[in-house]
């Protein structure tokens, strides 16, 4: 059903369905001509569903030839976190390159790696995306001259959902005064919160990250995909944690 579901397989699946509701209708109700004709399609339908269903069935046994079928059967969890693992650490790429590519180029940029608190407050004040991460798409919301450029990202659970956000500036004093307005919102909203907040300097192209209220400078690419990977990690520790615990729960109720 899941490989089928978005095709063109579904509603051929539903019409086939409705077919056989009404053979069975036309057998109860006593529609004997009915009941005969729907049958005979029944024939026609073991001939023809390997014809209809051909590429729906190509792409399930090339699906089937990626997967580790033993392991799908009697390790799903097992499965389902290395995949899960995979997925995480090609997101955390696709920032970091997309950090370091605006590096060169001098594109300054401002990302905000959410944790446990959510910052809808902040992020009204931009523009909903609610998109998958790349590494171009970063790229492009703070290319010059376009109209997302200016202000911060959001990315929650993996996802980009606003951009031209407008972050609190710190007050801290012991801030460097060649630090611009950039580096200066990025310690404010990691002050308030929880976040990671990742900076690409404009004038030198250097990357900074400020977590805590504290700004660390010139990091470097392994050091960043660190620093990813913890947060990634903290996160879904937290929602297995949560997870368990609902479960718990409902096991006292039950009881």
């Amino acid at each position: 059903l899941e490989i089928m579901q978005g095709t063109r397989a579904m509603p051929l699946a539903k019409g086939i369905g409705i077919l056989l509701l009404f053979s069975v209708l036309s057998d109860v109700l006593g529609l004997s001509t009915v009941n005969w004709v729907l049958v005979q399609l029944q024939t026609m339908f073991i001939v023809a569903i390997p014809v209809i269903f051909a590429p729906e069935l190509r792409r399930a046994l090339e699906q089937l030839g990626r997967k580790n079928i033993i392991f799908s059967i009697f390790g799903p969890a097992t499965v389902r976190a290395e995949e899960d693992r995979r997925s995480l650490d090609k997101i955390n790429s696709e920032i970091v390159r997309a950090v370091y590519e605006m590096g060169k180029v001098k594109t300054g940029a401002l990302i905000v790696m959410e944790k446990q608190v959510i910052l809808n407050e902040y992020e009204r004040t931009g523009i909903p995306i609610d998109a998958q991460i790349s590494s171009q798409l970063l790229m492009n919301i703070f290319e010059h001259n376009t109209p997302l450029h200016d202000g911060a990202v959001f990315i929650r659970n993996q996802r980009i959902v606003a951009a031209t956000c407008y972050l609190p500036l710190s007050d801290n004093m012991e801030l460097s005064k060649e630090l611009g307005t950039r580096h200066r919102a990025g310690v404010g909203i990691s002050e308030v919160s929880d976040s990671l907040t990742i900076i690409v300097s404009e004038e030198t192209g250097a990357v900074s990250i400020a977590e805590g209220g504290l700004l660390k400078r010139d990091v470097g690419q392994d050091e960043l995909k660190k620093k990813l990977s913890e947060i990634t990690q903290g996160i879904e520790e937290g929602k297995r944690k949560k997870l368990m615990g609902r479960i718990k729960n409902e096991r006292k109720t039950d009881a």
